[in-house]
Protein backbone atom coordinates (compact mmCIF):
# COMPACT_ATOMS: atom_id res chain seq x y z
CA UNK A 1 0.00 0.00 0.00
CA UNK A 2 1.72 3.23 -1.07
CA UNK A 3 1.89 6.41 1.58
CA UNK A 4 -1.13 8.46 1.08
CA UNK A 5 -2.52 12.16 2.23
CA UNK A 6 -5.64 11.38 4.26
CA UNK A 7 -6.27 15.07 4.38
CA UNK A 8 -5.00 18.88 5.19
CA UNK A 9 -6.07 21.25 7.22
CA UNK A 10 -4.81 24.62 9.20
CA UNK A 11 -5.56 27.18 12.00
CA UNK A 12 -4.99 30.80 12.13
CA UNK A 13 -5.34 31.05 15.43
CA UNK A 14 -4.19 28.80 18.32
CA UNK A 15 -6.74 26.02 20.12
CA UNK A 16 -7.40 22.65 19.78
CA UNK A 17 -8.28 21.32 16.32
CA UNK A 18 -8.11 22.52 12.96
CA UNK A 19 -9.98 22.82 9.54
CA UNK A 20 -10.08 20.44 7.36
CA UNK A 21 -9.21 22.18 3.73
CA UNK A 22 -8.90 21.10 0.17
CA UNK A 23 -4.96 21.97 0.08
CA UNK A 24 -2.12 23.73 1.90
CA UNK A 25 0.48 25.77 0.98
CA UNK A 26 3.67 24.67 2.74
CA UNK A 27 6.11 27.59 2.77
CA UNK A 28 10.31 26.85 2.95
CA UNK A 29 11.90 27.72 6.00
CA UNK A 30 8.31 28.84 7.67
CA UNK A 31 5.29 26.10 7.76
CA UNK A 32 1.83 26.27 7.00
CA UNK A 33 0.94 29.00 5.15
CA UNK A 34 -2.31 30.92 7.19
CA UNK A 35 -1.35 28.65 10.16
CA UNK A 36 -0.86 29.57 14.17
CA UNK A 37 2.23 27.76 14.24
CA UNK A 38 4.00 29.14 10.87
CA UNK A 39 6.74 31.18 11.14
CA UNK A 40 10.77 30.58 11.69
CA UNK A 41 10.50 30.76 15.10
CA UNK A 42 8.24 28.75 17.66
CA UNK A 43 4.91 29.29 17.86
CA UNK A 44 3.78 27.07 20.73
CA UNK A 45 2.50 29.30 23.92
CA UNK A 46 4.75 27.09 26.13
CA UNK A 47 7.41 27.75 24.23
CA UNK A 48 7.35 31.02 23.35
CA UNK A 49 7.17 31.53 26.83
CA UNK A 50 10.24 30.19 27.75
CA UNK A 51 12.56 31.42 24.97
CA UNK A 52 10.26 33.36 22.34
CA UNK A 53 13.72 33.30 19.73
CA UNK A 54 13.95 29.54 19.24
CA UNK A 55 14.42 27.59 16.06
CA UNK A 56 10.69 26.82 15.14
CA UNK A 57 10.94 23.08 15.10
CA UNK A 58 7.05 22.58 14.97
CA UNK A 59 6.44 24.28 11.65
CA UNK A 60 4.21 20.92 10.32
CA UNK A 61 2.64 18.64 12.53
CA UNK A 62 1.65 15.25 10.84
CA UNK A 63 -0.32 12.16 12.50
CA UNK A 64 -1.08 8.64 10.73
CA UNK A 65 -4.66 7.98 10.49
CA UNK A 66 -4.53 4.52 11.70
CA UNK A 67 -3.98 6.62 14.98
CA UNK A 68 -7.79 7.35 14.34
CA UNK A 69 -9.04 4.07 14.09
CA UNK A 70 -6.63 3.16 16.87
CA UNK A 71 -8.60 5.34 19.15
CA UNK A 72 -12.03 4.59 17.85
CA UNK A 73 -11.82 0.99 19.09
CA UNK A 74 -10.53 2.54 22.57
CA UNK A 75 -14.30 4.85 22.61
CA UNK A 76 -12.78 8.38 20.60
CA UNK A 77 -14.76 9.47 18.45
CA UNK A 78 -11.56 11.83 16.50
CA UNK A 79 -12.10 12.93 12.97
CA UNK A 80 -9.44 14.62 10.53
CA UNK A 81 -8.00 18.11 11.68
CA UNK A 82 -9.52 17.63 15.79
CA UNK A 83 -6.15 16.46 17.00
CA UNK A 84 -4.35 19.60 15.54
CA UNK A 85 -2.49 17.56 12.49
CA UNK A 86 -1.63 19.71 9.19
CA UNK A 87 -1.53 16.62 7.54
CA UNK A 88 -2.87 13.32 8.31
CA UNK A 89 -1.32 10.35 6.57
CA UNK A 90 -2.62 6.95 5.62
CA UNK A 91 -0.17 3.80 5.57
CA UNK A 92 2.79 5.67 6.76
CA UNK A 93 4.43 4.39 9.81
CA UNK A 94 5.21 7.86 11.12
CA UNK A 95 5.94 7.32 14.45
CA UNK A 96 8.84 4.72 13.55
CA UNK A 97 10.71 7.14 10.97
CA UNK A 98 14.07 8.42 12.25
CA UNK A 99 14.72 12.12 12.27
CA UNK A 100 15.42 14.08 9.60
CA UNK A 101 13.52 11.77 7.52
CA UNK A 102 11.82 13.61 4.55
CA UNK A 103 8.70 13.38 3.28
CA UNK A 104 8.55 14.30 -0.21
CA UNK A 105 5.11 15.15 -2.13
CA UNK A 106 3.51 15.39 -5.33
CA UNK A 107 4.17 19.46 -5.90
CA UNK A 108 7.97 18.86 -4.61
CA UNK A 109 7.21 20.25 -1.43
CA UNK A 110 9.65 18.59 1.42
CA UNK A 111 9.19 18.08 4.99
CA UNK A 112 12.01 17.63 7.04
CA UNK A 113 10.78 15.28 10.63
CA UNK A 114 12.26 16.67 13.79
CA UNK A 115 10.57 15.03 16.48
CA UNK A 116 7.54 13.79 18.31
CA UNK A 117 4.15 15.72 19.42
CA UNK A 118 4.11 15.41 23.30
CA UNK A 119 0.73 15.11 23.99
CA UNK A 120 -0.85 17.67 26.25
CA UNK A 121 -3.98 18.87 28.69
CA UNK A 122 -5.73 20.19 25.87
CA UNK A 123 -6.83 17.02 24.15
CA UNK A 124 -8.84 16.29 27.15
CA UNK A 125 -11.05 19.38 26.06
CA UNK A 126 -11.92 17.37 22.85
CA UNK A 127 -12.74 14.17 25.10
CA UNK A 128 -11.99 13.52 28.65
CA UNK A 129 -8.85 10.72 28.67
CA UNK A 130 -7.94 11.75 25.52
CA UNK A 131 -4.65 12.73 26.43
CA UNK A 132 -4.07 9.51 28.19
CA UNK A 133 -5.18 7.68 24.98
CA UNK A 134 -2.20 9.11 22.78
CA UNK A 135 0.55 7.78 25.57
CA UNK A 136 1.62 4.17 26.24
CA UNK A 137 4.06 1.51 27.06
CA UNK A 138 6.72 -0.13 25.58
CA UNK A 139 7.70 -3.21 27.53
CA UNK A 140 10.45 -1.74 29.03
CA UNK A 141 8.26 0.93 30.49
CA UNK A 142 9.61 3.86 28.06
CA UNK A 143 7.30 6.29 27.52
CA UNK A 144 5.28 5.89 23.77
CA UNK A 145 3.61 9.07 22.56
CA UNK A 146 1.37 9.11 19.61
CA UNK A 147 0.93 12.02 19.06
CA UNK A 148 1.84 12.71 15.82
CA UNK A 149 5.29 13.99 14.58
CA UNK A 150 6.38 17.16 13.90
CA UNK A 151 8.62 18.81 10.95
CA UNK A 152 9.95 21.70 9.22
CA UNK A 153 9.28 22.87 5.55
CA UNK A 154 12.66 22.30 3.43
CA UNK A 155 10.90 23.30 0.10
CA UNK A 156 7.53 24.71 -0.47
CA UNK A 157 4.47 24.15 -2.41
CA UNK A 158 0.89 22.82 -2.21
CA UNK A 159 -0.36 19.54 -0.47
CA UNK A 160 -3.71 17.95 -1.38
CA UNK A 161 -5.17 15.16 -0.14
CA UNK A 162 -5.57 12.20 -2.01
CA UNK A 163 -1.70 12.75 -3.08
CA UNK A 164 1.17 10.21 -2.38
CA UNK A 165 3.89 10.67 0.12
CA UNK A 166 7.53 9.33 -0.31
CA UNK A 167 10.31 8.97 1.85
CA UNK A 168 13.85 10.01 1.65
CA UNK A 169 15.54 8.39 4.84
CA UNK A 170 18.89 10.05 6.48
CA UNK A 171 22.27 8.49 6.37
CA UNK A 172 22.92 5.56 8.91
CA UNK A 173 23.20 5.81 11.87
CA UNK A 174 19.71 6.60 12.49
CA UNK A 175 18.26 8.16 15.56
CA UNK A 176 14.24 7.57 17.06
CA UNK A 177 12.22 10.79 16.82
CA UNK A 178 12.37 12.42 20.55
CA UNK A 179 10.37 15.48 21.95
CA UNK A 180 10.49 18.75 20.44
Amino acid sequence: MAATIASVSTRNGHGLGKTVASSILLIAGEGVAGDAHCGTTVKHRSRVAQDPDQPNLRQVHLVHAELLAELAAKGFTVAPGELGENILTRGLALLDLPTDTRLCFASGAVVRLTGLRNPCHQLNGHSAGLMNALLDRAVDGTLIRKGGVMGVVETGGVVRAGECVTLSLPGAPHSALQPV
